[in-house]
């Protein structure tokens, strides 16, 4: 609010003063209401899981390779070996026996035919395995 101030010569001029202490005085009484009204909170209680109760670590996935010239490559935990589709399947299955939430994982080549890599997924699709992914590797970024 403008004050018209008063000075000994003839020209009088606003004064544009805030008085702040009103405002103080409202911030410091919020201030003690909270410190009084801060005991009186409960603090809510949140369930945190325990230590042991976490699962362990996936196992590592079934890898299916097809390569350039149409041929399957598994790899196993004795190394990779050449087999055929059925032969493929039969890996396959006997390890999801074991472990059926293991996933399947099929790396194609650039240049293989799309189809060969369609025909491993149906072939998997109809045995039933539940996780079936295709590996790809992440586009260059830009420079």
């Amino acid at each position: 609010m403008a004050i018209l101030a008063r000075r000994t010569g003839s020209r009088r001029r606003m004064m544009a003063d805030i008085n702040v202490v009103p405002y103080i005085d409202v911030m410091l009484v919020l201030v003690v209401i909270l410190m009084v009204s801060a005991p009186f909170v409960q603090p809510s209680l949140v369930d945190l899981p325990s230590v042991g109760a976490g699962k362990r670590a996936p196992d590592a996935p079934i890898t299916v390779f097809v390569l350039q010239n149409g041929t399957l490559k598994l790899r196993e935990s004795g190394g990779d070996r050449t087999v055929d589709q059925q032969a493929m399947l039969a890996a396959v299955l006997e390890r999801l026996r074991d472990k059926p939430d293991t996933p399947v994982v099929i790396f194609g080549d650039k240049q293989v035919p799309y189809e060969a890599v369609t025909s491993v997924m149906s072939a998997l699709y109809k045995a039933n395995v539940k996780k079936v992914g295709l590996a790809v590797s992440p586009l260059p970024t830009p420079s």
